[in-house]
């Protein structure tokens, strides 16, 4: 059966359950042009039903859930329905705000709060939810993590809560109450997605990666259009650095979901990592235009910049995604994932040889992740570049501390020490003739009485102002005694 030649744009004004009538026949024929993989004309269909009943719940739910509008869009969309003039007065406020919570989250960080006219709904569910979302895309993975608890402890399987939920316990690596929850929703859902999407993150996140695209494979089998599974699919191969597979995944995930960044962005990563900086830059912009304000795709305009030596307009990029964070967080100090965009910030003030902002910018990446060893390193770079060579040293030792394999803190802390060394006089603050009370010597080597006269000091040998293997003769001897100098390698004191 075939709608292609009936339009779906009722011009004419029908009664009120004439409306309800027509919005139901949409709603319907939207369905089966998205059974049939027509998500064009399911898009026209169920915004149509929406039109002529903004309590079609169910049109707006799909728009929605399966991605089918950008955030510009779904504003559009809801800038253009009749509330007014469908709604009652006393339920205007009410829809519209229900409507609102639902839209994108993603697009740009955005503040969660409930309107004080409607802080009733403080405590339903629905709009919990839609505030752990909120929190999740801010990367306030922690208090996401406390309302998605608070949302299945009285509802153990809320549909909507549940992929928000799973995703939170990834981030936070809580891996025993993934695999329970997991293997209980498998066991009362096994025709869900959500189920094996629960199983695949699992053996995502202990990095057993065949088991995990098997099941996220048949998570995406369920539902062709799920797609937090073909986002997590794709993510199972970007681990494994498998590109091709991964990119095949986030593309058929961008067919899917149209009004998304995040496959574009995803896409984007892919390329980058495949040295294919020209193709990457073209897949962020085009994350850009449909979620502008999304602070990660600021972040990787920036580094693509960074990359191509254009030091102003990644410093202009990152301080942007900054910005954007700091303005939803209301305070100086913003999640520990952002520690890269503040490290990224530090290096592109030293290419432009702002020194001091550098220092701080990687002095706040440090508070947000203190034990990561580029951060140190970065640190003494810059203190180096200011010819403070005493501070770099310490802060590669930091960062050797951490890693003991850091090869560019090894070499760093090497020329540093040579430096130093060249530059010093160890010896400069000594006596020339300092006295030795409590050690005595004799002819013989045998140890004098304290009351014996007969007492020779040695001889003290003056340190040159630079050390090096010819300033140490392994076979000279101190006069009048039996004590050797041995020759000592600088390679061994590191």
């Amino acid at each position: 059966m075939s709608f292609a030649n009936q339009s779906v744009h009722e011009p004419e004004i029908l009664p009120s359950s004439g409306k309800n009538m027509q919005s139901s026949i949409n709603m319907l024929r939207g369905e089966i042009y998205e059974a049939m993989d027509n998500r064009a004309l399911a898009q026209e269909c169920y915004w149509e039903a929406l039109r002529q009943d903004v309590y079609c719940y169910d049109a707006f739910n799909l728009l929605v859930n399966h991605q089918m509008l950008s955030a510009q869009e779904e504003k559009e969309l809801l800038a253009s329905l009749p509330f007014s003039t469908q709604c009652p007065s006393e339920e205007v406020e009410l829809v519209k705000y229900l409507y609102e919570n639902k839209l994108k989250k993603y697009d740009k960080p955005m503040e969660a709060r409930i309107p004080d006219s409607l802080e009733v709904l403080s405590e339903n569910l629905d709009v919990i939810v839609n505030l752990a979302e909120r929190h999740y895309y801010n990367c306030d993975f922690r208090e996401c993590y406390k309302l998605t608890t608070k949302i299945l402890n009285e509802d153990p399987y809320n549909s909507t809560c549940l992929p928000i939920h799973i995703a939170v316990l990834v981030e936070l690596k809580k891996t025993n109450s993934l695999f329970y929850l997991a293997h209980k929703l498998v066991d009362l859902y096994p025709n869900k997605p959500v189920s094996w999407f629960a199983v695949g993150c699992y053996y995502l996140l202990i990095d057993n990666k065949d088991p995990a695209r098997r099941y996220l494979s048949k998570a995406t089998a369920l539902q062709r259009t799920y797609g937090p599974a073909w986002l997590a699919f794709g993510h199972s191969f970007a681990t494994g650095n498998e590109h091709d597979q991964a990119m095949a995944a986030y593309f058929t995930a961008a067919q899917l979901m149209k009004g998304c960044h995040l496959p574009a962005l995803y896409i984007g990563l892919e390329y980058g990592l495949t040295n294919n900086p020209k193709l990457a830059e073209k897949f962020f912009k085009q994350a850009l235009n449909i979620a502008e304000g999304d602070p990660f795709v600021l972040h990787e305009m920036g580094v693509i910049a960074y990359q191509n030596e254009d030091w102003g307009t990644a410093e202009g990029y990152f301080k942007d995604a900054l910005a954007r964070l700091q303005a939803v967080e209301q305070q100086p100090n913003i999640t520990e994932k952002w520690e890269p965009l503040l490290n990224n910030l530090g290096h592109t003030s030293r290419k432009l040889k702002k020194y001091n902002e550098a220092l701080e910018y990687h002095a706040q990446a440090r508070i947000l992740d203190p034990q990561n060893p580029s951060t140190y390193s970065s640190i003494g770079y810059v203190y180096a570049l200011q010819g403070d060579n005493f501070q770099a040293v310490d802060y590669f030792h930091k960062a050797l501390s951490i890693r003991r394999d850091d090869a560019f803190s090894t070499t760093m802390l090497s020329n540093l020490v040579e430096s130093l060394m060249q530059d010093l006089s160890p010896g400069e603050d000594l006596e020339d003739s300092p006295v030795f009370s409590t050690f005595k010597y004799s002819l013989d080597g045998v140890g004098l009485d304290s009351s014996q006269d007969s007492i020779i000091m040695p001889p003290v040998m003056r340190l040159t102002s630079q050390l090096d293997d010819s300033s140490v003769n392994e076979s000279s001897e101190l006069e009048s005694s039996n004590l050797m100098i041995e020759e000592v390698e600088m390679g061994d004191c590191d």
